[in-house]
This record gives C-alpha cells, structure tokens and sequence, in this order.
C-alpha cells in the first residue's frame, strides 16, 4: 500500500505541477479565486486541526490515533480535498484538455492516495472502521 500511495503523491504533484507550468494554476477569474481560497483556508483548519504529526510521504499513519475534530468531522480527507478544489479553480478558469487531463491526474493521484491511507489507517487504528461509517471521503453528507 505505500507504493501506491507513493505513485499517488506523484500523480497529484505531476498534476499540480503541469498546472502551474502551463499557466493554469492561477487564474485572475474572481470564481477561481474564490475556489482556491475556500481549499486553501480548507487546507490550513485541517493541518492546524492534525497539529504536530509530521507528513509522510508514504501517507503512512502517525502515532496518536485518528484526528476526528474540525474539518476531519465532515470529511475523511480535507487535505486532498483542498488540492483536488485547488487544482479545479485552476483548470476550470483555464478550460481545455490539457487542463482537464491535469485536473484528471491530481485527482487520481488523491484517490489512490485516499485509498492506501484508508487500508493503512485500518489495519493501524480499528476504530477507522466506524470513523470512516459516518464520514464521507471528500464532500459531506455525500461521497
């Protein structure tokens, strides 16, 4: 499982990175802007609410149990959940296919991500199991 969530971290990277290098990270759009700013501000509650664990590119689960409060409440996986919204504002103010096909590969990377660190969270903490019932993966309420 890490090597898939390896491959995963490189995906989205990949995918953030084409982005940027093609010019459709950032966009003066002002839905755009509002978008990264909404998964920015996504991005920081959830690594202040993860506190001092450190991260792991491997996604390998840190000691301390699972984190339950501020946005991991709603959601399993505020992080990649920002960078997939991130990367959306991005390409959605810079319509194309090589766009789309980035946004694709970002988030394809955070689902295999997703889904290695769910296993490995698992087989860690068998809490996850109910954690993981009443939490949805990235959008609350629904997926």
């Amino acid at each position: 499982m890490t090597s898939l969530s390896l491959i995963g971290l490189f995906a989205m990277v990949c995918g953030l990175v084409g982005l940027l290098i093609g010019g459709r990270l950032f966009s003066p759009a002002p839905g755009a802007i509002a978008l990264q700013l909404v998964a920015a501000g996504l991005m920081i509650w959830a690594r202040l609410t993860f506190g001092l664990r450190s991260f792991h590119a491997s996604a390998t689960p840190t000691a301390g149990g699972i984190v339950t409060t501020g946005p991991y409440r709603w959601i399993r996986h505020p992080i990649y959940t920002a960078v997939c919204l991130f990367a959306l504002g991005g390409a959605a103010a810079h319509p194309g296919a090589g766009a789309w096909m980035l946004l694709g590969v970002t988030v394809a990377g955070a689902f295999l991500r997703m889904l290695a660190e769910e296993d490995l969270l698992r087989r860690r903490y068998p809490e996850y199991l109910e954690y993981a019932r009443r939490t949805r993966r990235m959008i609350p309420f629904v997926f």
